[in-house]
């Protein structure tokens, strides 16, 4: 008698993807003001030290759970420290800084230009992506949106503009970061769990070394800072990228990156409600109309463009962010904030 085999069912998830999704979009959004707390009490190259250590400490405990290796090989060593400061290090430390001076919820909607930056350099630096009307429209949107944001008929008046223009630097790195990568580690065969805990240990690595010659020792370590940036690192880091990779494998880049067009919402909701930052009407209605560009330039004609490769969660390229961010998430670590 002959056996047939059965395909083992895929594993079911304890939560639904849509309480996952709807948490992701929660820790993205407050982690502005998870920021903005920390620096109260610590400075910004701190709060991003804090940041990554604690990142790196629940993805390793998940390389650990999982049994997984670090990655070999010198140049994809050399390839994520690159990475570990495009993504992570440079991107979040300016949002540290810029945080100084400008509210939490500027800080969030600057954060969503960066599908447009992403948008704006692929058709540069990635041959396969051609310019077409429905992208060069979106970018043409979110660049109206950014104008709006920031008042431009007021000529900047109140607007900080060094804290501004480094939440926008903050914003334009992620993509650089992740058209790096998507050139020198698009054909690792490492796991996306094993280049995500070396590149944030790296980006670590990297602000251990810097922040003790900018910064002096805390005087002290108050509570509620402390807790602010052991969130920001646990939830908005580590966790964050975990439950975002398992989105994509499980629902698509697609769906996943909606995810970027709630961070700004909830990032301005948190900053007014619990931080009491002012709020005037050109604000929320850029931020509208930056999300309606970056989605139009992240959008796809029904059927796809020919010759066009079947939409789905590869091993290490950007997905959608972000960002990218830019496309996210891909096989490294990087987060919209």
């Amino acid at each position: 008698m002959s056996r047939t085999r059965t395909s083992s069912p895929a594993p079911r998830r304890v939560l639904d993807w849509r309480l996952r999704f709807g948490f992701l979009s929660l820790v993205w959004g407050f982690s502005f003001l998870f920021m903005k707390v920390g620096t109260e009490a610590f400075a910004p190259l701190q709060v991003t030290l804090g940041r990554l250590a604690f990142g790196t400490a629940v993805v390793a405990a998940a390389m650990a759970v999982k049994r997984e290796r670090l990655p070999r090989g010198a140049w994809t060593w050399v390839h994520l420290a690159v990475a570990g400061l495009l993504l992570n290090a440079l991107p979040f430390s300016l949002f540290a800084f810029s945080e100084l001076t400008i509210p939490s919820s500027l800080a969030g909607i600057c954060n969503a230009t960066s599908p447009l930056w992403g948008m704006a350099l692929s058709l540069v630096a990635l041959s396969e992506d051609r310019p077409t009307r429905r992208r060069v429209a979106g970018l043409g949107i979110g660049f109206l949106g950014v104008l709006t944001v920031l008042g431009v008929w007021q000529g900047f008046d109140g607007l900080d503009v060094t804290g501004t223009s480094l939440a926008l630097l903050a914003s334009l790195s992620y993509p650089v970061g992740w058209i790096y990568v998507r050139r020198t580690l698009a054909g690792s065969s490492h796991s996306h769990l094993s280049l995500t805990g070396a590149q944030l240990g790296l980006a670590t690595l990297q602000l251990a070394v810097v922040t003790p010659l900018f910064t002096s020792v805390p005087t002290g370590l108050p509570l509620l800072p402390l807790l602010s940036v052991a969130a920001l690192g646990v939830l908005g880091t580590g966790l964050a990228f975990l439950i975002q990779y398992d989105l994509v494998a499980e629902v698509g880049p697609t769906t996943a990156q909606m995810v970027t067009y709630f961070t700004p919402v909830i990032a301005t909701a948190a900053g007014v409600a619990v931080l009491g930052e002012s709020l005037s009407w050109s604000t929320p209605a850029g931020a509208v109309i930056v999300l309606a560009g970056a989605a139009l330039t992240q959008s796809r004609p029904k059927g796809g463009r020919p010759g066009s490769r079947p939409k789905r969660a590869r091993r290490t390229d950007p997905a959608p962010r972000d960002a990218g961010l830019g496309e996210r998430p891909h096989a490294t670590a990087s987060s919209h904030t």
